[in-house]
């Protein structure tokens, strides 16, 4: 008798069970996981009067647009007494060692990389992503950024970080139509491909004898100079970023992209070994003196400044400059490659150049006090509005697909290059970390190899830059896997 009481007893049970599975409410991504910081650090109710800080982009607190997000947050839940302040810490925090004792912000927004570093030790909570404003409107590739390895959600995409290109239109050679647009579609050959941009260039600093230059850029820059590895075929890390093991630098025929990193240091000078260009990029190209250079959309508006400078110095009005610096300042993809690796052969077939990419946006801090509060500050910043301001005063390409379709031009490619695989994001795990220093010494190496005399160069053959590559992907190696 026992026996069958105990039968039905379990088959009731499991009845109870189905019943109430099959009938609760659907559950966001992360809550199928069955963790359960989401369930008791979010509970919807805010916590009032309390001071929330904000950790944010450095170019977005020199361009103003942290004090009106501050100002709009703050104006919105004032009947609550929250208020969100400026963290006023460094944008590259360790919030690893210093979230236990108090020193981190509540609110951080970084690259997915330096955001997604945090999951190891639950650092950052994962996040009730349905809840916000802006899920219906993020792609999910965007999404994927900061997914972690147990599935759930750790950070709201805002905008995307991929390379494009900036030039001078007025500082295109007058001939341009005829004589720079082999295929009559109305964009300079220069600009569509780093065959024309490397002899035009070159054109440049022979005929002002070395006074201007074409293309400009610190090529040491992994995050920049890494992208013409991944053209032709090199990666960071294998299963989509995920395996740490696998080291693809060298991968491909990846030595290809090193010789296209050689040859772009010959039509510079040697100020593309190190971070010199990055620093005097805005202001030279605002003087005339670089044609173009490469970095990430957000920064727009810091050349828009120094170029309205210039021409007001040139004796233009404040709106006469600023007209002008609209007009001649433009942005553009990056151009294609030479599917053989040579910037000499104007014969080659072209290649897509995939750029290394990221996604950057807000995560929450696992020490805040205020976890609701923090999470209603990063669903108001994420907004559409907010993030349509953040586009009109930093330029950035947004996540939102509507505000990017609103945005249109070069945010529609960007996205578009997402969606293509043309932008290869960061890998999201906490050996990433490793990756800069010795590859950013190789690439530092092997651009410094024109300024060196014929005897003591040391890229010359493939053989060498593949040398390069498996050495420096040993390094990495070591330093994930022994040497920590």
């Amino acid at each position: 008798m026992v026996k069958i009481i105990s039968a039905i007893t379990v088959h009731l049970l499991a009845l109870i069970l189905l019943l109430y599975w099959f009938g609760k409410p659907a559950q966001t991504a992360q809550e199928d996981f069955g963790f359960e910081p989401i369930l008791t650090k979010f509970t919807g109710e805010l916590e009032a009067n309390v001071t929330l800080r904000v950790l944010e982009n450095d170019t977005a607190i020199k361009q103003g647009f942290f004090e009106e997000l501050l100002q709009a947050f703050n104006e919105e839940y004032a009947e609550y007494g929250i208020v969100a302040v400026d963290a006023n810490m460094d944008q590259y925090l360790d919030l690893e060692n210093d979230g236990p004792y108090g020193f981190g912000p509540d609110v951080l927004y970084q690259a997915n990389d330096q955001i997604m570093k945090y999951t190891d030790g639950q650092h950052i909570q994962p996040l009730p992503i349905r809840e916000l404003n802006c899920y219906p409107y993020l792609d999910e590739n965007a999404w994927q950024a900061y997914t972690g390895t147990d599935g759930q959600i750790y950070g709201i995409p805002v905008n995307i970080q991929a390379p494009v290109l900036y030039y001078r239109k007025d500082l295109l050679p007058a001939n341009w139509e005829t004589e720079w647009d082999k295929n009559n579609n109305g964009i300079p050959d220069m600009i569509e491909n780093w065959t024309d941009m490397y002899a035009y260039s070159m054109q440049i600093r022979e005929e002002s004898l070395g006074s201007r230059y074409g293309y400009m850029k610190s090529l040491w820059d992994v995050y920049f100079a890494s992208g013409y590895l991944f053209s032709y075929g090199g990666y960071v890390f294998g299963d989509n970023g995920n395996d740490a093991q696998d080291i693809g630098f060298a991968a491909g025929e990846s030595y290809k992209g090193l010789h296209v990193l050689r040859q772009l240091a010959s039509i510079m000078n040697e100020d593309c070994i190190d971070d010199t260009i990055t620093k005097i990029q805005y202001a030279k190209l605002a003087s005339g003196e670089f044609f173009a250079s490469m970095t990430t959309p957000d920064v727009y508006t810091l050349y828009i400044n120094e170029l309205v400078l210039s021409y007001q110095a040139e004796g233009l009005s404040a709106g006469e400059a600023m007209e002008a610096a609209y007009e001649n300042l433009i942005t553009a993809p990056v151009p294609y490659l030479p599917a053989s690796g040579d910037l000499t052969d104007q014969n080659s077939e072209t290649i897509p150049t995939i750029m290394m990419g990221g996604v950057n946006g807000y995560a929450i801090s696992a020490y805040t006090k205020a976890p609701n509060a923090a999470l209603a500050f990063a669903d108001f910043a994420t907004s559409y509005e907010m993030i349509k301001r953040r586009h009109e005063l930093l330029g950035i390409v947004p996540a939102r697909m509507d505000n990017a379709s609103d945005a249109g031009g070069l945010t529609d490619i960007v996205n578009a290059n997402l969606s293509e695989g043309n932008i290869y994001i960061m890998p999201s795990i906490r050996a990433v970390a490793q990756i800069w220093t010795p590859v950013g010494t190789l690439f530092a190496d092997v651009v410094k190899d024109p300024f060196r005399s014929l005897a003591e160069q040391k890229f010359i053959s493939d053989e060498q830059l593949i040398e390069g590559l498996l050495r420096a992907s040993t390094q990495v190696y070591d330093a994930i896997w022994t040497l920590q």
